[in-house]
């Protein structure tokens, strides 16, 4: 009987006490989530130019094996906030240069500043050439002018008309997510016809070099096309265009934008033989009246084909100028990849298409402009 009151008793105590603990959590408050720091904001950099008032000290640290040379440089800023405070900092410390970097007394230099809450912070990130541009284009404008006269001086201002036309007219409409390749076309067109005007005036000569060129212009993209779909090129072999994958800029059609620099490449070489033919052409006729159309057509052939030994020469010599970088690439091999998995890469088959379809483009114009300088010339020689 004992045992029962107390397994009673037990068990009244246990169910007590419970209750009781869930009565206490209930009442007991609930605790507020901690709010997390607040993140600092990120620092705000700005560009500045600075000259180099004294090299402090310098010497060379050893990295994995290399020697980097370092500065301790003093600077005066001369523009932005900034602009006369002297500063003085560790060039080369936390990260690393060559000699061709290293800077000296009188030099003007673009400094990168991170501006945070705590402090300012500089580093070195180029030279500043703007001042020493400006006397070289000086120069050729100099040159150009008291050479051509006139003429030279249509050209600089088609010159300053085709760079108008390429940032203010074709990569805004790319951007807007425009066919690249139409963009360029119709941006190409605009350029021929104000350049080749102000540079040679309004002429016959002119009408026909115009008219060969935008017909090699189109037989130039038709081949780059066939050529770019034949070959598979996507348009995303160098790392420039690698890089505009991303954000705004990865709605462009990279394969329209290959063609499109194909084709603007192209017109500044097809206008130079075309204006160049035709006036040779006009030439012959004005001093033989007799030739007949089938030997103008002839004359200009031999003296096109003279051109294009030279042009075509060029065409490759200047995009192999800009892919040098590739050639050592080549030629070094680090990885030792066979030579045809190089050459099939999209990198170096991009400027391999670019070039073979300019030259087609640009020995298509040469026949283009020696029938249509002949017809215009066989009877009056004008």
């Amino acid at each position: 009987m004992l045992k029962k009151i107390l397994f009673v008793i037990s068990c009244v105590l246990i169910i007590a006490f419970s209750q009781t603990a869930t009565i206490a959590q209930a009442a007991a408050p609930i605790p507020k989530p901690t709010a997390l720091p607040k993140a600092p904001p990120p620092p705000v950099t700005t560009y500045e130019t600075a000259k180099v008032t004294a090299i402090l000290s310098q010497g060379t640290k050893t990295l994995e094996g290399q020697k980097h040379p370092y500065q301790k440089v003093q600077l005066q800023i001369l523009d932005g906030s900034d602009a006369g405070k002297t500063i003085t900092f560790m060039y080369g410390d936390t990260t690393t240069i060559t000699q061709s970097q290293e800077v000296s007394a009188g030099q003007t230099v673009v400094l990168l500043k991170s501006q945070t809450r705590q402090a300012s912070l500089y580093q070195i990130v180029d030279t500043y050439r703007l001042t020493q541009l400006y006397p070289i284009a000086i120069l050729f404008l100099i040159v150009v002018v008291l050479i051509s006269r006139l003429k030279g001086l249509g050209a600089v201002v088609g010159l300053g008309i085709s760079l108008f036309v390429i940032i203010g007219f074709i990569v805004p409409q790319i951007l807007s997510g425009q066919d690249p390749l139409l963009a360029s076309i119709v941006g190409s067109l605009i350029i021929m016809v104000a350049t080749m005007y102000l540079a040679h005036g309004f002429s016959q000569k002119t009408n026909i070099a115009l008219i060969s060129t935008s017909l090699a212009l189109v037989l130039t993209g038709v081949l780059s096309y066939i050529a770019v779909h034949l070959t598979n090129l996507t348009g995303l072999g160098s790392e420039d265009v690698t890089s505009l994958q991303f954000g705004t800029t990865s709605t462009i059609n990279f394969q329209g934008l290959l063609l499109g620099g194909i084709i603007i490449g192209s017109l500044g070489v097809l206008e130079d033989i075309t204006t160049g033919l035709a006036a040779s052409i006009q030439e012959l006729s004005q001093a033989n009246h007799k030739l007949k159309f089938r030997e103008l057509i002839g004359s200009g052939l031999r003296i096109g084909s003279e051109h294009i030994a030279a042009l075509v020469n060029t065409l490759v010599l200047a995009y192999a100028g800009v892919a040098l970088p590739l050639f050592l690439f080549i030629v070094i091999n680090p990885n030792h990849q066979p030579l045809w998995f190089v050459i099939n890469s999209e990198l170096i088959m991009e400027e391999i298409v670019r070039t073979l379809a300019g030259g087609i483009g640009l020995i298509m114009a040469v026949p283009l402009t020696a029938v249509f300088a002949a017809w215009a010339f066989q009877q009056k020689g004008r």
